[in-house]
């Protein structure tokens, strides 16, 4: 291959395929991108002014392109999806498409196919189209994790068995998906078969507090929510704080004192305390002890009435997070109060441990990597789904403005909807186009859309080192 190659993308997207291969390092002399989306076009175009767009994957004809190099795209998932109707690649008559053969016969006598999966077709179509001048083309295909049956249909018909790899070990989102590609193709074992030496990316321990803005607009914060936690909206003014698990709905529990992990995550089930575990790792402090959160609710500043306890303010307000013996809101622990004499010093072994049930915890304070940070996400059959990995959740091409909006973010303070700028920062687009974006003028409707639909490009960028 020469030094700069000439790279097709298809189903382009907000281009992150030419930032991850300009993290990678590797040049490029044509880059030409197959999209339909105007506003998706018009975001690629910022990214890279060289962007040569040629319309529908439908219509490409490679042998009016310079001889390609390097083939990417990530076909449409939606009929894939454990998120979607899971029919795979099908006509409208149920007619399930299994080759390229039958696809282009299919496509030949006029059918109409089911949601937009069958494009991966297109893919293959403009993949062997190239094969035929350049049989050593590189091809990157992404698509979501998907049913057994499927995912068996891709491997035979691209070549080479999908790489799983989670987003999670570069970014604070969890975004399984699966990586169809022969660079980083070696011979292997007794006969020489080609095997993939990709390896899974090194985890750089990201969480969504790491990922958040310190000053977020008003617009993104739910005022009175309808599901979950009910805490302090944006002034921290506040309600008694609630936790409504979709277990326990019907009954409606109003907890003043929240059940908490070591880390800080709430946890589901806020009836009964933990498991204590009588030795080694499986218990104590560094696995499933319970902590608590007590909840003083502010007194009126009209009437005086309500708060609880002497910590109660007068002027609707919580105090702010700081000591546990002076806030309004603290986290109480069961702690050890025996001497550290074994272990090398720092403390007994689990069997001899002795807790303080009125132990106070170390302080929290207000500063933003303190804060009890989770990503969640709202369904209607299930309600407020809290994460308590302080991961987010795979972010999806919508942005709405009700409760439904898609990826959350609940701290001890607030639920409110990620902004553009964070859900960028989700998929590691590069600080620099992040600015670009962000100061285009293209609506957050339209940033929050093609910011699902895009790659993580650290990811991306990984699989690309493999090119050197």
């Amino acid at each position: 291959m020469s030094k700069e190659k000439n790279v097709l993308s298809l189903f382009n997207g907000m281009s992150c395929g030419i930032m991850a291969l300009e993290e990678a390092g590797i040049l490029v002399n044509k880059y030409y991108a197959s999209e339909t989306d105007k506003y998706v076009n018009k975001a690629a175009m910022l990214v890279n002014q060289y962007t040569i767009m040629i319309g529908d994957v439908r219509d490409i004809d490679v042998s009016k392109l310079e001889p390609i190099d390097l083939l990417i795209g990530g076909s449409p998932c939606q009929s894939f999806s454990f998120a979607g109707k899971r029919n795979g690649m099908s006509t409208t008559d149920n007619i399930e498409i299994y080759t390229l053969q039958h696809y282009n016969e299919l496509k030949a006598q006029g059918f109409q196919f089911e949601g937009q999966s069958y494009l991966f077709w297109e893919y293959m179509r403009v993949l062997n189209d190239i094969r035929k001048y350049n049989p050593d083309v590189k091809f990157l295909l992404e698509n979501v994790e998907m049913g057994e049956k499927w995912e068996k249909v891709l491997n035979k018909a691209i070549g080479v068995k999908g790489i799983h790899i989670n987003s999670a070990l570069v970014s604070a989102q969890n975004r399984k998906r699966i990586y169809w590609t022969n660079i980083g193709m070696q011979p292997a074992g007794l006969f020489g078969d080609m095997e993939s030496i990709i390896e899974q990316p090194k985890d750089k321990g990201i969480l969504l507090k790491d990922v958040l803005e310190g000053e977020v607009d008003e617009k993104y914060f739910i005022k009175n929510p309808k599901f979950g936690f009910l805490g302090m909206d944006k002034n921290s003014k506040s309600n008694t704080l609630r936790v409504e698990w979709h277990s326990s709905q019907s009954e409606k529990h109003n907890f003043d004192l929240i059940k908490i992990d070591k880390n800080g995550n709430i946890k589901n089930n806020q009836d009964k305390a933990s498991c204590f575990t009588a030795g080694g790792n499986s218990g104590g402090n560094h696995s499933d002890m319970d902590l608590i959160v007590h909840n003083t609710m502010p007194r009126s500043p009209k009437t005086g009435k309500g708060g609880t306890g002497p910590l109660s303010r007068t002027d609707g307000k919580t105090y702010c997070l700081d000591t546990g013996h002076t806030n309004a809101i603290e986290i109480k622990e069961v702690k050890q109060i025996n001497p550290s004499t074994e272990s090398g010093g720092k403390q007994p072994y689990q069997q001899n441990r002795i807790y303080d049930e009125n132990g106070i915890s170390p302080a929290l304070c207000a500063h933003k990597s303190d804060l009890l940070i989770m990503g969640a996400d709202y369904r209607s059959d299930e309600g407020l789904r809290i994460r308590e990995n302080g991961k987010s959740g795979t972010l999806a091409a919508r942005a709405r403005n009700d409760e439904s909006c898609g990826q959350l973010a609940v701290s001890n303070s607030y639920i409110r909807r990620l902004t553009p700028t964070e859900c960028l920062r989700l998929q590691t687009i590069p600080k620099r186009y992040i600015d670009i974006l962000i100061k285009s003028g293209i609506s957050d409707t339209q940033l929050y859309k093609m910011t699902g639909n895009g790659w993580t490009v650290d990811v991306i960028a990984h699989i690309f080192s493999y090119l050197k």
